[in-house]
């Protein structure tokens, strides 16, 4: 979330005036009153039959996603995505002389006119090519009779897959943020793209929680929405219960990637999982990354610093971090051992703050970059006042790096807008002298 040092003002100032309202609702976990902020996505899920649901009036959106209901979503999406099986085409005759008066293939060195039996090595006009695919469901090889005049029948199509959604234990209980998540990357057959990422940070000797991989797939995915300031009391860990609202947007996501297996969105994640490689990293750099990793999933909250329920500007959240707060939050509020000044190192809370700590001789290029660097993103990427400076994260290595953004803290590589953008970094734990 890009916000300049006025406009931040001017937003405060908003707050202020709306503070009342939102902590008042806030009061409640799911009010009942609450706007449908998920409207379109839901009347799009309901009319694809999703959630068992034909009017969007009786969707509930505020009402926890429970396991089964979340199973029967997940297998509605399938069912949904799945390309209609087009019937092959019919076996026809090959084509035939315009001249000849019937279809008999005789000896043209034979003088009988009266022969009436086709040549025993040429096929029949009625036999499909042998080029013809062979039909859907049918053995590769089969053949006809060459005396048949009807083409062969086909055998039953294959088994496609499970005609049910599956039962699962303790079907009322609620399902989380990260089951979710879990269970709609699976859907779109992307657990092994998950399991990558998370092999990936495991092989460069980080820990991370079990939900990374599926996390930063559904983050790459666009599966999560940022909810305005003053509703931050609607923003989920990812251990909290997943509202059906929720559910409904990262379905309607997932509709409109067109055909299981055949979508740029899904391919590209999973050509990102393939190649997914960290660097070898230091003592240092290794727990430095493996809090902001463990931070995976944690909703952006503006002002937020904590992974606990806070009220940053009067506006009750359950916890999580804007882009700074993030940062704060893994060096300056997490406790290291033998850390000497590292928590001293960042002094300012904002990002324009942070920015210009640091003489202009210690600022890191992009070429320079090292793991557990902080970076910053400017309106004029290096060339950008510190005033422009608008967004920063976290350097993981070899082109990544970890943030909180709209879609909460997520891994994101430094190319397109943020490469563009990138205006410098710098390297508290040189700064601290621990390397």
């Amino acid at each position: 979330m890009r916000v300049n040092v006025g406009q931040r003002l001017i937003v405060l100032a908003l707050l202020a005036v709306a503070v009342p309202t939102a902590a008042a609702s806030a009061a409640s976990a799911r009010p009942a009153s609450l706007p449908n902020w998920a409207g379109p996505q839901i009347r799009m899920v309901v009319a694809q039959g999703l959630f068992g649901q034909t009017k969007a009036a009786t969707f509930h959106p505020n009402d926890a996603l429970t396991r089964q209901t979340l199973a029967n979503l997940a297998f509605g999406l399938q069912q949904a995505l799945v390309p209609p099986v087009v019937a092959p085409p019919t076996t026809t005759p090959l084509p035939t002389d315009p001249t000849a008066t019937d279809q008999t293939v005789t000896d043209p060195a034979s003088t009988d006119a009266t022969a009436t039996e086709p040549a025993p090595t040429e096929p029949t006009a009625t036999e499909p090519a042998p080029s013809e695919p062979a039909p859907v469901g049918g053995d590769v090889g089969t053949t006809t009779d060459p005396t048949a005049t009807e083409p062969a029948p086909t055998e039953p199509p294959a088994d496609s897959g499970p005609t049910a959604p599956p039962k699962v234990s303790r079907p009322d209980a609620s399902a989380s943020m990260s089951a979710l998540d879990a269970r709609l990357v699976a859907s779109l057959g992307l657990t092994h793209a998950a399991d990558e990422f998370a092999k990936g940070a495991k092989a460069a000797g980080l820990s991370v929680p079990s939900r990374f991989g599926t996390e930063v797939a559904a983050r790459l995915l666009g599966l999560r929405t940022n909810h305005p300031a003053a509703q931050d009391f609607l923003e989920l860990r990812p251990q909290d219960p997943a509202t059906r609202a929720e559910a409904a947007y990262s379905a309607a996501q997932i509709l409109g990637f067109g055909w299981l297996g055949n979508s740029w969105q899904t391919a590209a994640v999973q050509s990102l999982a393939d190649s997914f490689e960290l660097p070898a990293l230091s003592p240092w750099q290794t727990r430095i990354l493996d809090v902001a990793f463990s931070k995976i999933g944690m909703p952006y909250i503006w002002g937020g610093t904590s992974d606990g329920t806070e009220a940053p500007f009067g506006v009750r959240s359950r916890g999580g971090y804007d882009c700074s707060g993030f940062v704060w939050r893994v060096y300056k509020l997490q406790s290291y051992p033998g850390e000497r000044g590292l928590a001293s190192t960042l002094r300012g809370r904002t990002t324009y703050q942070m920015s210009v700590e640091v003489p202009r001789s210690q600022l890191i290029p992009f070429a320079k970059l090292q793991p557990a660097d902080v970076i910053f993103f400017g309106d004029r990427g290096p060339n950008s006042s510190s005033a422009e400076v608008g967004h920063m994260g976290i350097y993981v290595g070899n082109g990544w790096f970890i943030h909180s953004s709209g879609y909460g803290v997520a891994l994101a590589q430094l190319t397109g807008w943020y490469r563009h953008e990138f205006a410098w970094g710098r390297r508290p734990l040189r700064e601290a002298g621990l390397g």
